[in-house]
């Protein structure tokens, strides 16, 4: 008994030390507090991607064409409708829900016109012109075509509560968007040449997108680059040198 004590007692002191030994552990994981400095890396990597972000903003509002480009062809692959002969078949369908809406609504309001239903592009183009029993009335456009392009959406409406589909149909009336274009080109040419003779960017008054478009395509086909500035409804196309 008195050995086994003894032994005991002769152990005691080894267990002492080993506490101390593991208080030098932690300096090993000191060198990762100085791995932080990544965070400058972050920001700018958010500032860049903003800026881009205002760049797609300032280019998206002349982009609307495209996008309703992209979402019929969504909806037609959806339906199953692919296919260059089914595509038409459906802009058929739209103009003449167009055109029957159009022809009640001259009838209601007790007014000349024939309807012309037509493809332009890949688009349902439906126009209001003269007929014989007499001519459309002109305040069917409007100051700057403003009553043709609230008459145009309210077409398009029409069309999407036939069709359940949303349409992106041109509506003209006695020739005014076809002289309008002609109007457009005519003019972006005379700052295209401005432009290319002074290496100046030049700017134009405020139009609408469809007369955006019109211009943008001009200047493209001259073999220069434009953009949009302002906001609707004073938005105008700028045209930069080469």
């Amino acid at each position: 008994m008195t050995q086994q004590n003894d032994a005991s007692t002769e152990t005691e002191p080894q267990e002492v030390p080993q506490p101390a030994e593991a208080t030098d552990a932690p300096e090993a994981a000191e060198p990762r507090e100085s791995a932080a400095p990544t965070e400058p890396v972050e920001s700018t990597a958010s500032s860049d991607a903003a800026a881009g972000d205002e760049a797609d903003e300032s280019s998206a509002a002349d982009e609307d064409d495209q996008t309703e480009d992209d979402q019929t062809e969504a909806a037609a692959s959806e339906r199953g409708e692919g296919g260059p002969s089914s595509r038409k078949e459906h802009l058929e369908r739209e103009g003449e829900v167009a055109a029957d809406f159009l022809e009640t609504l001259l009838d209601i309001a007790d007014l000349d016109g024939d309807l012309d239903v037509d493809i332009e592009g890949d688009r349902a183009a439906v126009a209001i012109v003269d007929s014989d029993e007499g001519r459309v009335p002109r305040r069917l456009v409007g100051q700057g075509g403003a009553v043709l392009e609230a008459l145009q959406e309210l077409t398009r409406l029409a069309v999407q509560a036939e069709t359940g589909e949303r349409s992106r149909l041109m509506l003209d009336v006695a020739g005014h968007r076809a002289q309008r274009r002609a109007d457009l080109v005519e003019s972006a040419r005379v700052v295209i040449d401005e432009v290319k003779e002074t290496g100046e960017r030049r700017s134009l008054e405020p139009m609408s997108a469809f007369e955006r478009k019109v211009v943008h395509d001009a200047v493209l086909a001259a073999g220069l680059t434009s953009e949009s500035e302002g906001a609707e409804p004073r938005r105008y196309v700028v045209v930069l040198p080469a």
